[in-house]
């Protein structure tokens, strides 16, 4: 596909998406405004996220920080790394990540903490497992506040709330019900992190529902990859 025609089809996803986004909003009385898409490229080409950039796109997702870091070298915006980070890859991370959606180990935070340059804020979303098996990244409701604490314990480390990833196998709405139960017991003790990332292509209306802030959307902006690069 030209890259003309590539403009084309983006340009209709995103307009479907952002209208999505609008009639979920107003269903729940939330403005839209309230609510920042982020498109998540990971695995398509840096000229996808340029397309995306064109269209007025500026909060980018990556998963593979030598990806990101190739992409945001040539894109300005904010960009979210997401996805379960690697104690080698966090120095790496931070040379281009504005934030972090996916803090769920106090190692972790340690890390950053040594590893962020003094020039250099970094947002951190604690992920918070819905489902109870931890293996597959996040944590408990009861360690929330252990890692939240041991970020503020930092300058340059932003809270900015929970991130999670609604299991295959449950309904969404029972996912997100009892992530805005987590979410509005945990801002109570810390209320400077008002924000919840949640939601991506296959349930982000669900997640609007429920209070999300930051959504993560890939393959309903930018098509599902059918071959890697």
């Amino acid at each position: 596909m030209d890259l003309d025609s590539r403009y084309i089809e983006i340009e209709k996803n995103v307009k479907a998406v952002r209208a999505r986004i609008e009639s979920a909003s107003q269903k729940v009385n939330r403005s839209s405004a309230d609510v920042t898409l982020i498109a998540v490229t990971k695995t398509y080409p840096v000229s996808d996220a340029m397309i995306l950039s064109q269209l007025g796109i500026s909060n980018f997702g990556e998963n593979r920080s030598s990806e990101g870091a190739a992409k945001a070298a040539e894109i300005q915006g904010t960009w979210h790394f997401q996805g379960q980070i690697q104690s080698n890859k966090i120095k790496q991370v931070l040379t281009w990540a504005n934030s972090i959606h996916s803090v769920d180990d106090l190692r972790h935070i340690s890390l950053i903490k040594k590893a962020l340059p003094d020039d250099k804020n970094i947002s951190i979303f604690l992920q918070v497992a819905l489902d109870g098996q931890l293996h597959r990244g996040g944590v408990s409701e009861e360690i929330l506040p252990l890692l939240a604490e041991e970020v503020l314990s930092s300058d340059g480390l932003m809270l900015e709330g929970l991130m999670a990833v609604a299991p295959l196998d449950h309904d969404p709405h029972r996912a997100f019900s009892e992530l805005a139960r987590i979410h509005s017991v945990f801002s109570q003790q810390f209320p400077m992190a008002t924000n919840l990332s949640a939601g991506m292509s296959n349930d982000f209306e669900v997640a609007i529902e429920y209070g999300a802030t930051h959504l993560r959307i890939g393959s309903s902006i930018l098509g599902v990859r059918t071959s890697p690069l």
